[in-house]
């Protein structure tokens, strides 16, 4: 699995100009789903979000986690974090898992947030086409894969 997250003060996501989704202060998570992820990855990855410390503090340090800070989340489904495009122009998306398959674990990855404690989580609506408007704060952008965290 593959997060791309970023801190936001709000994100909406709209799909045919209806908004499905918003928080305010939190976290948008652009979510990717890979051929033989598993529960596992999606609990590790769940667990690894919450508590990372990447709010500020009254200092001004990265000292407090979306637990911390009582912050929202709003989940993207997003397969082109799976993008290949080493060759030609055209990306490829063979790493990314099928449909059938990427659906049921976001919404696992999902509700795992909210038994973690996130009392906001929102959802954009799988497999539409969907826009999405956030205000980065920071700006703090972070990557994560399953494969690289423990």
């Amino acid at each position: 699995m593959r997060v791309l997250l970023q801190r936001v003060t709000s994100g909406s996501v709209f799909v045919d100009h209806k908004i499905v989704g918003s928080i305010d202060y939190g976290l948008v998570l652009f979510v990717g789903i890979g051929q033989g992820d598993t529960e596992a990855e999606a609990n590790r990855l769940a667990d690894k979000i919450v508590h990372l410390r990447i709010f500020r503090d009254e200092d001004g340090k990265f000292n407090r986690s979306l637990l911390d800070v009582d912050g929202g989340v709003l989940v993207i489904s997003q397969f082109t974090l799976y993008a290949d495009a080493s060759k030609g122009r055209r990306p490829n998306f063979t790493q990314a898992a099928r449909p059938e398959q990427a659906s049921p674990l976001c919404n696992y990855f999902t509700k795992r947030l909210g038994i973690l404690g996130i009392g906001t989580v929102e959802t954009g609506i799988f497999g539409a086409s969907m826009e999405v408007t956030l205000c980065n704060q920071g700006p703090v952008t972070i990557w994560l894969d399953s494969d690289e965290i423990g």
